[in-house]
């Protein structure tokens, strides 16, 4: 739910007047100016109805991997429909997760139709330190972003907040 209610995303080159590389931005629940009530209502109630219905939540990456901007790429289409499929068809079910250790996200070590070097991300970045510099700082901007809704969510969402490594 920390994820959900942040609302990261990034203003790209193309879809916003004067957006000339990715800059990282946040929308409360992907969507904050259609939101009048605390972001933490609107995940408390998609959390219930998500353990109600069974349901499995799964994030993929479709945006860069492989460096910062000018030095990485794209994620593949290819790839990313085929993690969709296998999210779909149960394909991630039975296979081995490592966790990512500023994100805390469960990663597959395998997924059909994807080259395993590329499911964790640092993976693909040829300089490991430029990635964790990298992730660090994203962490900072989740953790300064959310701020504001600390005061309204739970303490298992808060203990869901990206980790700095040193």
């Amino acid at each position: 739910m920390y994820q959900f209610i942040s609302g990261y995303t990034a203003k790209v080159a193309g879809t916003e007047t004067g957006v000339t590389e990715p800059k990282p931005t946040f929308s409360a629940c992907f969507g904050a100016p259609f939101m009048p009530l605390h972001p933490g209502l609107y995940a408390q109630m998609l959390g219930e109805k998500l353990q109600e219905n069974k349901v499995n939540v799964w994030m993929i990456n479709t945006g860069w991997t492989g460096g910062s901007y000018g030095a990485g790429r794209r994620m593949n289409l290819s790839h990313t429909r085929a993690m969709i499929t296998a999210a779909l068809r149960g394909g991630l079910s039975n296979v081995e997760y490592e966790q990512h250790s500023v994100f805390g996200f469960a990663m597959p070590g395998k997924c059909p139709g994807v080259p395993t070097g590329i499911l964790n991300p640092r993976n693909t970045w040829g300089n490991k330190n430029e990635y964790d510099e990298k992730a660090n700082y994203l962490a900072g901007l989740f953790n300064k972003n959310f701020e504001r809704y600390a005061n309204g969510v739970s303490n298992k969402v808060l203990a869901a907040a990206p980790r700095y490594n040193s």
